[in-house]
């Protein structure tokens, strides 16, 4: 079992930055992917971005590329969501998941272990 906790969200205005957390306990931390999915009211879960275990490739969804960073410290089993520009577009509750294996995948449906959520509003 993997368990993992978000921290981090908020609301901002339009333009500003924020950095999510998700700390992970459990089993073998080291060796999962991990990912970053979000879920505004109304929508489908989104991908955001997922890096592999050992940080060497990440990959991002288009609408975030060039403003979000995705990092891990493995040594404090902890993955960060770095959120530059922020736009109202990016409002939604914000989930961290682990998969199991090495491979970033974009589906949600790959990934074993959530997060509870953390919300972030950005207001324009």
């Amino acid at each position: 079992q993997v368990q993992l906790v978000e921290s981090g969200g908020g609301l901002v205005q339009a333009g500003d930055s924020l950095r999510l957390s998700c700390a992970a306990s459990g089993r073998t931390f080291t060796y999962h992917t991990m990912g970053w999915f979000r879920q505004a009211p109304g929508k489908d879960r989104e991908f955001v971005a997922s890096i592999r275990w050992n940080g060497d490739s990440t990959v991002y969804t288009d609408s975030v590329k060039g403003r979000f960073t995705i990092s891990r410290d493995t040594a404090k089993n902890t993955v960060y969501l770095q959120m530059n520009s922020l736009k109202p577009e990016d409002t939604a509750v914000y989930y961290c998941a682990a998969k199991i294996g090495g491979t970033n995948s974009y589906s949600w449906t790959d990934y074993s272990y959530w997060g509870q959520g953390t919300q972030v509003t950005v207001s324009s």
